[in-house]
């Protein structure tokens, strides 16, 4: 962790806010999110009524499904928040690098699908993938600058 009164860069706080939103989305999985929305259902094809019909259990699995999902999207909004505040901070590659596979896994294919659904959610989702990709951009630069500041100092 950084000594106190290290400022936060850019990178760092664009990742807290990645992070608290994660766990915003998990918890509207977990709490609010109906098995079936009016969007589920335009790509399915079916009326609610002809689902359950043919289908009598789905609505609860699938109501099982998104609370996994929100218990999942939960923990890796505070997974992202911890990181955004310890080696994402410092600039540590390793945690560069988790980040990028882990946003590119998560909200950066979240993204692809809920256009690829018509989503009514999609541009959310497309401007949380975008907040994830500057952070990524900016932590990349910002190491390298401190890198470059770092030789320069001890010249």
């Amino acid at each position: 962790m950084q000594p106190a009164g290290v400022s936060w860069p850019l990178s760092s706080i664009l990742l807290f806010a990645l992070g608290v939103a994660l766990i915003a989305i998990g918890i509207f999985f977990l709490v609010l999110r109906q098995p079936l929305l009016p969007e589920d259902m335009r790509f399915i094809g079916l009326s609610l009524a002809q689902l359950q019909a043919e289908q009598p259990r789905m609505a609860i699995w699938l109501l099982l499904v998104f609370r996994v999902l929100g218990g999942y999207a939960t923990a890796a909004g505070v997974l992202t928040v911890t990181i955004a505040a310890t080696s994402f901070r410092q600039h540590d590659w390793v945690a560069g690098l988790g980040i990028l596979v882990a946003g590119a896994a998560s909200i950066g294919w979240m993204a692809i699908v809920n256009f690829v659904i018509a989503s009514d959610f999609r541009w959310i989702l497309l401007a949380l993938a975008l907040l994830w990709a500057s952070c990524v951009c900016l932590f990349w630069v910002e190491r390298r600058a401190g890198r470059s500041a770092k030789v320069e100092v001890g010249r």
